[in-house]
């Protein structure tokens, strides 16, 4: 360990710095505002038809977990979904939403329709993805059904590669402002 700390010393820092990412067109203070704005609408909603609580049930059908990992940041404390009342459970037996990503492997097929048959009328399916709305690069072969839609009936298809946290609130939004 001395060796170790000692090289470190000898050597110094090596780290170069980091670049700034290039904007893509819109600025922080800009997706603040469309945060607040799509979880200000999607707040009233839930609170009006959901008595203040919709709860989404996550289910990995075979994905790369990209999308998952966007899904995550819902949950980080600059989105933080529960504060517009919307939150994730364990079991499918709570959930208004099941949020299904990637294409449907041959494995997870039964799991996912028993899942489908587990979570309480009404419910809501959204494909989240490329891989989950029409089976991305994976398609239709013997180890993948392709999209979902190919297993359970699906309500909502939110595009994206993985599609960004502000796209799956949207997408929720457009879902709950439409029913």
């Amino acid at each position: 360990m001395l060796r170790l700390y000692s090289k470190i010393f000898k050597t110094g820092v090596l780290t170069e710095k980091v670049p700034k990412p290039p904007s893509p067109g819109i600025g922080v203070a800009e997706r603040e505002e469309a945060i607040e704005q799509v979880g200000r609408a999607l707040k009233g909603i839930v609170d009006k038809r959901f008595r203040g609580s919709l709860a989404i049930r996550q289910v990995d059908a075979g994905s790369c977990n990209g999308c998952e990992l966007e899904i995550h940041a819902l949950n980080n404390v600059y989105y933080d979904v529960e504060r517009f009342g919307v939150h994730f459970v364990a079991s499918p037996r709570h959930a208004d939403v099941l949020l299904v990503t990637g294409p449907v492997s041959r494995h997870m097929e039964a799991a996912l329709k028993r899942t489908y048959e587990a979570t309480p009328d009404p419910k809501w399916v959204i494909a989240v993805g490329d891989c989950g709305a029409c089976g991305g690069e994976f398609g239709v072969s013997y180890a993948s059904c392709g999209a979902v839609s190919n297993v359970i009936p699906v309500d909502l298809a939110i595009p994206g590669c993985p599609p960004s946290p502000l796209a799956l609130l949207q997408g929720l939004l457009s879902l709950c402002g439409r029913q």
